[in-house]
């Protein structure tokens, strides 16, 4: 009697103890329920309560069931009951666009799916038992991954599965707005998603929702006819399932609710846990601030060279420039219309200077141009009286001042190769670069060798001392050099190093052009170039010469005293009077 008392008691608790298993269950977060959630592969809680299905690493998969086993029958060849349920997901992928295969809420006969594969099985089935009828596995996957082989849509859908991977049904990811707009829905950039499956027994139907908000829309995405009662167990497990591929993503779900007698319990976004925001790439910052500071550098070294070479090749207006009244002229412009102060433009000499005629080219007003030589005594002080006193005058028989030019300049390479096509000159032709003593037109030797070059004679101006014992080849090797490091356009001229090379023979002397005159080159009416004289003046090797020596002043190219000069209008019969 005692013994069937207390069959009779066991037979009750055990009765009672099916009858109270729970059909009901809210999670807004997991910190706390560790311990009512079977975990297993790479599937964990993190410190913050996210439950994280899979991390950052290619090919694994995570499992997070409810511990105990949910009754959907209420016999084994009964009908499924009706059941709800809701849960806060969001998928971030670590290559940008492009994702790690997905997770889907899964309800199946066991919780340990050890046979199961990562990848495109999103750890719940392996290539043998795909479409098994005895899998008995329902599954509402969430896919970033388009899969040919499986049939997948896109790489951005949401499938209803039965025994299978391959989708018996799929949409493309969106939600109905409240004025029935569908709107796409992207869920691999991280950002949190509200999903609701529904699956009603009497209609036989399933449904799912999503939205990015905590309203749930009033209709469905995906809503789809089938008869479950073939499909589930009486008892079964109720879950999440993820993986990922050669791509990786993290899978979160951040609340879940569940109900087996009605709606299953809202959740409000607001209330979970949030997402840990991606990942500081310091690398990437600090490359990025680097280049950003190295760009700024050199832009403002670039600025301050530009300003300051500026600066220094302009004319610096002075104090005593504004108690006088004549105007200052740029060197250039003075060297254009003297073409380069030469000679055959001399009209006599001035105090302290020689006067050459000349035409302003922006107004082809005649003028004569006062050139203070470099062994002149008179100082800044006397040209500041001059200036002064002659810009004063107004006399039938004076010719009026116009202006003036006092320039100062720095030597460059260019400079130094123009000097060095001089020493080329020199010693070739066994002369200095201006002979007072010759002809006319020798009296300049690079205009006597450039005019020998044009004649074809190039040969005649080698030194007669030498008794022609001398390569050809290589004395026209030397003039051809001299000349082109003589040309009045530093640009044009050879850098020392080429002029090495040109000498040792490494490489060829380029074709000889005609000269250049001293204000520039212009263009010809026939289509080529047009070419007139150089402004020929050398710092001469020889150190006894005592003519004004001008290394191309105002070209560019150097810095030394470059004189002073006086600008006035002139006619022929002037001859520098009152200069």
């Amino acid at each position: 009697m005692a013994k069937t008392q207390i069959l009779i008691w066991v037979f009750l608790l055990f009765s009672k103890s099916v009858l109270s298993q729970p059909t009901e269950f809210t999670y807004e977060g997991f910190k706390d329920n560790n311990q009512y959630l079977s975990l297993n592969g790479n599937a964990e809680i993190e410190k913050d309560g996210i439950l994280r299905l899979t991390n950052d690493t290619s090919r694994i998969l995570g499992h997070a069931f409810y511990p105990e086993k949910v009754k959907f029958k209420n016999s084994s060849d009964g009908p499924v009951l009706s059941f709800s349920t809701c849960f806060a997901f969001a998928i971030q992928s670590v290559v940008p666009r492009l994702g790690g295969h997905g997770f889907a809420f899964t309800i199946s006969p066991n919780k340990n799916l050890s046979n199961a594969l990562p990848s495109q099985y999103l750890g719940l089935l392996n290539s043998s038992d795909m479409g098994n009828f005895s899998n008995h596995i329902l599954a509402v996957e969430f896919d970033t991954i388009q899969d040919f082989e499986l049939g997948d849509i896109n790489d951005n859908h949401i499938g209803i599965d039965l025994n299978s991977l391959a989708s018996n049904y799929s949409v493309s990811a969106a939600y109905y707005a409240e004025n029935s707009t569908l709107v796409d829905l992207y869920m691999k950039g991280g950002q949190t998603i509200l999903a609701w499956i529904e699956y009603d027994s009497f209609s036989q139907v399933l449904n799912v929702t999503i939205s990015p908000t905590s309203s749930k829309p009033r209709s469905p995405i995906l809503s789809y006819k089938v008869d479950l009662s073939p499909i589930l167990h009486r008892y079964m497990y109720v879950g999440f399932s993820a993986s990922t591929g050669l791509l990786a993503s993290s899978h979160y779900i951040f609340g879940w609710s569940f109900n087996m007698s009605g709606e299953a319990e809202s959740l409000d976004i607001s209330s979970l846990p949030s997402l840990p925001g991606p990942p500081k790439n310091y690398a990437v910052l600090i490359i990025g601030v680097f280049v950003s500071s190295l760009v700024l550098i050199i832009s403002i070294c670039a600025i301050a060279f530009y300003t300051i070479r500026k600066i220094r090749n302009a004319d610096v207006i002075e104090d005593w420039e504004f108690e006088i009244g004549p105007r200052r002229f740029p060197y250039k412009e003075l060297k254009k219309a003297t073409k380069g102060f030469r000679e055959t433009e001399l009209i006599g000499f001035g105090g302290f200077g020689k006067v050459y005629k000349g035409t302003l080219s922006n107004s082809n007003y005649p003028v004569a141009v006062k050139r203070i030589l470099h062994e002149s005594k008179q100082g800044l002080r006397e040209f500041i009286s001059e200036i002064s006193s002659i810009g004063r005058l107004r006399h039938r028989n004076l010719v009026p001042l116009l202006g003036w030019c006092r320039r100062r300049g720095k030597p460059t390479t260019s400079s130094d190769v123009f000097a060095f096509g001089a020493l080329l000159l020199e010693v070739v032709c066994g002369r200095r670069p201006i002979e007072r003593k010759a002809l006319p037109e020798e009296l300049i030797l690079v205009d006597w060798v450039w005019d020998k070059w044009k004649e074809g004679a190039i040969l005649e101006a080698i030194d007669p001392r030498l008794n022609g014992e001398f390569d050809e080849f290589e004395a026209l090797v030397v003039l051809k050099l001299g000349l082109i490091c003589s040309n009045d356009a530093p640009q044009m001229r050879p850098t020392m190093r080429q002029v090495v090379r040109y000498l040792e023979g490494e490489i060829t002397i380029p074709e000889m052009m005609a000269p250049l005159e001293a204000c520039g080159v212009k263009m010809g009416g026939g289509g080529g170039n047009e070419f007139e004289d150089f402004v020929h003046s050398y710092c001469s090797s020889s150190l006894n010469e005592k003519v004004s020596t001008w290394s191309s002043v105002g070209d560019g190219d150097v810095d030394i005293e470059a004189g002073l000069v006086l600008v006035s209008p002139s006619s022929p019969s002037s001859k520098g009077n009152g200069i």
